[in-house]
């Protein structure tokens, strides 16, 4: 897996997108340097919400599991890490288990595309809105809260993780899009800059107007945004919903990953 397989620039995007999530909500932060990112958004939920990262494939992985122990117990968190199905993180799937995290459901597959994917047609009566301001971000969180509690995701997360608007709005690199039936809300997509890449978020669709197909159009415009800002391919982690639809549009998987997770805060020292 290489850089130009869509495998390195796609994680780079993920743990950058990480980053900027953990600005976004009252109660985030993260501590990071040449070697990690620890990650907490304005969640208390381990998984997306909490997280470590290495920044270099050569940190060891006890080291990362070690820092991210202190900087979540310190938090009274529980957290997760993302694990590639290849050659990288052999050591560090290894050294969760060792650890104590525990997997969490099926392998993600991690997609790229590499092209613009036509133009999106709206059904009768549906209007595709890009996000200018904080109304726009509350509809976004509105329809995703919705969307997602098809997972078993609770109520408080994207709102806790989306509580300061003003920053998701000025963020520059991030574009989001919200699919409108009428006046309400109905799908809803967010695209995330870094690198040349862009990287596919929070693709939702409110469950009594799944019918309509919108998650195929919120993910064109989506994805298209991406390439109209200079970007060379777009990725996602797919959700089991998303995925056949991904692959429709054009979307490839290139390798997958296994989240493990650490669910109860570990012991704070001292």
């Amino acid at each position: 897996m290489t850089d130009a397989d869509g495998g390195g620039l796609g994680h780079a995007n993920l743990i950058a997108y990480s980053r900027a999530l953990a600005g976004w909500g009252r109660r985030g932060g993260c501590e990071e340097d040449g070697r990690l990112l620890l990650y907490a958004t304005g969640s208390w939920l381990p998984v997306g919400g909490n997280g470590a990262f290495r920044r270099r494939d050569d940190v060891p992985a006890a080291d990362l599991i070690a820092e991210a122990d202190a900087f979540f117990g310190a938090r009274g968190r529980g957290y997760s890490i993302k694990v590639r199905d290849w050659g990288p993180d052999v050591d560090l799937q290894t050294a969760c288990e060792a650890q104590g995290l525990v997997a969490f459901s099926e392998p993600v597959p991690q997609m790229v595309c590499r092209h613009h994917l036509g133009e999106p047609t709206p059904p009768p009566g549906v209007e595709l809105r890009r996000v200018v301001d904080e109304v726009g971000v509350a509809d976004f969180v509105a329809v995703n809260t919705e969307a997602y509690a098809t997972y078993g995701m609770p109520a408080d997360v994207l709102p806790d993780m989306f509580d300061r608007p003003e920053r998701v709005v000025a963020d520059e690199d991030t574009v989001i899009v919200v699919a409108y039936l009428g006046q309400r809300p109905v799908a809803t997509a967010l695209t995330y800059l870094h690198e040349g890449v862009g990287g596919l978020q929070w693709v939702g669709t409110a469950s009594d107007v799944r019918h309509l197909k919108l998650g195929w159009v919120v993910t064109q415009w989506a994805t298209n945004a991406a390439f109209e800002r200079g970007a060379t391919a777009c990725t996602l982690q797919a959700s089991p919903m998303g995925a056949p639809l991904y692959l429709k549009l054009g979307y490839v998987t290139v390798y997958h990953y296994r989240e493990y997770v650490r669910w109860k805060a570990p012991a704070a020292e001292g």
